[in-house]
């Protein structure tokens, strides 16, 4: 069973009972915010 892992969904499973449903909900939110930091960061330096 494939399950969609955008971050709507990761946000709704992180209050999830489950432990392990939780972890992989926090690991896609922190995976995601790295993206972005990164995409901020590359975009900072292509300015200068």
């Amino acid at each position: 069973m494939a399950e969609k892992m955008d971050l709507a969904s990761a946000r709704r499973q992180l209050h999830s009972p489950n432990k392990k449903t939780a972890a992989r909900a926090l690991k896609t939110i922190k995976a995601e915010k790295r993206l972005q930091q990164h995409a901020r960061y590359t975009a900072q330096s292509e300015d200068k």
